[in-house]
């Protein structure tokens, strides 16, 4: 986790195991900012079959966002529906691990393996296999977007 300004910016890929009360440690660069005393976290239902991890302030930063959103839209109405019913509010426990909730596990296909990754500003969740299979089909495609990104100096 680094800070630019006020503003988080996860980085890294870490792998771990859930324990058998499917709690996943929150790997050490990310919990400073997951903290208690920072309001905690929310989880929930992300894209590709991943979970995101927002810290509390960025998850109400998103909220108000979506609150603009056009709810007139079927397909508007049923992104909101499913994105707020799989979230979770979580903080971190003594020893840095939050619990995963059983459907949010079932959705993100986890079993014990899992890749924690900084994902700008939010954390995503991934089962550590389908994190490989994702990461191996998309890298080709990571060069081909670089150079299409204007104004990036990488």
């Amino acid at each position: 986790m680094e800070r630019s300004g006020d503003t988080v910016i996860f980085i890294g890929e870490y792998h771990h195991c859930l324990d058998e009360k499917n709690r996943l440690i929150i790997p050490s660069p990310f919990r400073q900012i997951l903290h208690n005393d920072q309001g905690g976290s929310v989880i929930t239902k992300g894209l590709d079959r991943a979970l995101f991890v927002y810290p509390f302030p960025e998850w109400q930063s998103l909220t108000q966002k979506l609150k603009s959103m056009a709810s007139n839209r079927a397909d508007v109405r049923a992104f909101l529906r499913i994105f707020f019913s799989g979230a979770h509010r979580v903080n971190p426990d003594g020893q840095g691990r939050i619990t995963i909730p059983i459907p949010l596990k079932q959705y993100a296909g986890i079993d014990t393996k899992v890749v924690a990754i900084g994902a700008f500003n939010k954390i995503e969740v991934w089962d550590e296999r389908l994190w490989t299979d994702y990461y191996q089909q998309k890298r080709g495609e990571y060069e081909q977007v670089a150079e299409q990104l204007l104004d990036l100096e990488l």
